[in-house]
C-alpha cells in the first residue's frame, strides 16, 4: 500500500491530528516554519515581564514550580528558571514507572544544581493496576504516568499557593497537531484532556478497576476549577517564548551534570531522550504498530526541520531504527507487571494495524527472525 508522507520531513498521513497543505507539507513543518517568523526577542521580553509579576510574591519563598522527570527538557527548564531568570523554583517530580540508573542520577542532579526537589512516590499497587488496565484498554502502558506528570505539579501549586508553573515544549507544536493546540501558550485542564495523550480515557474510568477506589486515585485528579482560580494557577510553555532546540539545550545541561546514554535509546538513534524510564520503548512501539511510525521518525523529523540532517539521511535512520521489537522494554514490563510475554504480545497484536502489517491466512502477524513486524508499506 502507499502511504502519503510529508514532502519536507518523514511524518506519515497515519499520524493522528496531522494535516497537509497543498504542497504536501505537514502541519508540524508548517509550525516549524512559522517559528522562524516569530519575533523571539519580543517573546523573551513578554516572558520576563510575566515572571516579574510572580517573583518573590509567595510566602514559601518559591517563585514557581517546574515539573521535572530528570530528563533533558525538564532539567533545562529548571536550569533556565534558576540560573538565567534568577528565580527560586520548586522542582516537582511524579515518580515514573520503572526508573533507570541514569534517570535517577539526572533527577538527583537537580538538587546538585541548587534546587529543591519534591519526588512524589506513587502508591505502586494502584499504579500497577492502572498500568496493566491502560495497556489493555487503550494500548498505552504509560497512560497513568501521563496523568501524574500533569496533575501532581498542579496539586502542589495549589497546596503551596505557588501560581506559576513552567512547562517545556508544547509537544503539539513540535510534533504537529490541531492549530488551536499548536498556538496555545498555556497548559490548562482543557489542554491536558484534549491534547495530553489521554486517548479518550479519563481517570474516572479507572474507578473500580481491580478494586481501585476513588480515594486511591486522589493524586490523578486535576485540582478543582475553584482551587485553580483561587490560587491563580498558570502553566506556561517555555517553548512559546523561546525557540525550542533540544540539542542545543542538551549541551547546556550536560555542562551542569546531566548524563546521556553511551548507546542509542531503544527505538531510536539518539542517546539523550527517554533516559529515565525502562519501559518507554514499549510505549513507542505501540505507537508504531498503530500508526506505522515510531520514535526514530519523531527525532529524524525534528533534526530535518532544524537543518541538522537531510530528508534522505533521515529516511536512512528511520529505516534502520524504527519499528524494532523492544526486547528490553518488554522484559522490563513483564518484570514490573507479572504478565507473561505471550499475554503482552497478544495485547500488542490487538492494537496492531491490520492494513499496515502483513498477516498470514490465519490472521497471525508475520515477523522476521528478530520479532519485527513485516510492513505492507514503503517508507518514502
Amino acid at each position: 500500500m502507499q502511504i502519503k508522507y510529508c514532502t519536507r520531513c518523514l511524518f506519515p498521513e497515519t499520524k493522528p491530528d496531522l494535516f497537509f497543505d497543498e504542497q504536501g507539507v505537514c502541519s508540524a513543518c508548517v509550525a516549524a516554519e512559522e517559528k522562524t517568523q516569530i519575533d523571539w526577542e519580543q517573546r523573551r521580553k513578554d516572558f520576563f515581564k510575566i515572571i516579574e509579576h510572580y517573583r518573590s510574591k509567595n510566602p514559601t519563598g518559591y517563585d514557581c514550580i517546574v515539573p521535572v522527570s530528570g530528563g533533558k527538557d525538564s532539567t533545562y527548564q529548571a536550569y533556565y528558571m534558576k540560573k538565567v531568570c534568577g528565580l527560586n523554583p520548586l522542582c516537582v517530580c511524579f515518580e515514573t514507572t520503572a526508573v533507570t540508573e541514569i534517570g535517577q542520577h539526572n533527577l538527583d542532579n537537580l538538587a546538585e544544581m541548587g534546587m529543591d526537589v519534591i519526588h512524589f512516590k506513587k502508591n505502586d499497587e494502584v499504579y500497577r493496576k492502572m498500568v496493566i488496565e491502560s495497556f489493555k484498554r487503550v494500548g498505552d502502558e504509560m497512560w497513568p504516568n501521563h496523568i501524574g506528570i500533569f496533575t501532581i505539579p498542579v496539586m502542589f501549586a495549589v497546596k503551596f499557593n505557588i501560581p506559576l508553573l513552567i512547562w517545556g515544549e508544547n509537544p503539539q507544536q513540535e510534533y504537529g497537531g490541531p492549530l488551536e493546540s499548536i498556538q496555545n501558550k498555556v497548559l490548562s485542564r482543557r489542554w491536558l484532556e484534549e491534547f495530553g495523550g489521554l486517548l479518550g480515557n479519563r481517570i474516572q474510568d479507572m474507578i473500580g478497576v481491580d478494586g481501585i477506589t476513588e480515594k486511591e486515585l486522589t493524586p490523578y485528579f486535576y485540582p478543582s476549577d475553584e482551587d485553580i482560580e483561587r490560587v491563580g494557577v498558570t502553566g506556561l510553555f517555555l517553548g512559546h517564548y523561546f525557540f525550542w532546540d533540544a540539542r542545543k539545550q542538551l549541551e547546556i545541561v550536560k555542562e551542569h551534570g546531566f548524563r546521556v546514554s553511551e548507546t542509542p535509546v531503544e527505538g531510536t538513534y539518539t542517546n539523550y531522550e527517554n533516559l529515565d524510564e525502562k519501559i518507554v520503548g514499549l510505549h513507542d512501539y505501540l505507537k508504531f504498530v498503530k500508526y506505522g511510525f515510531g520514535r526514530a521518525t519523531d527525532h529524524a523529523c525534528i533534526d530535518i526541520r532544524n537543518n541538522r540532517i537531510t530528508r534522505e539521511e533521515g529516511l536512512d535512520l528511520v529505516k534502520k531504527y524504527d519499528g524494532k521489537y523492544p526486547h528490553y522494554a518488554v522484559e522490563s514490563f513483564i518484570e514490573y507487571t507479572g504478565m507473561s510475554k505471550q499475554e503482552v504480545d497478544e495485547v500488542i497484536d490487538s492494537y496492531t494495524n491490520t492494513i499496515l502489517f502483513t498477516q498470514d491466512e490465519t490472521g497471525r502477524f508475520l515477523r522476521d527472525s528478530d520479532g519485527n513486524l513485516v510492513r505492507n508499506f514503503e517508507i518514502a
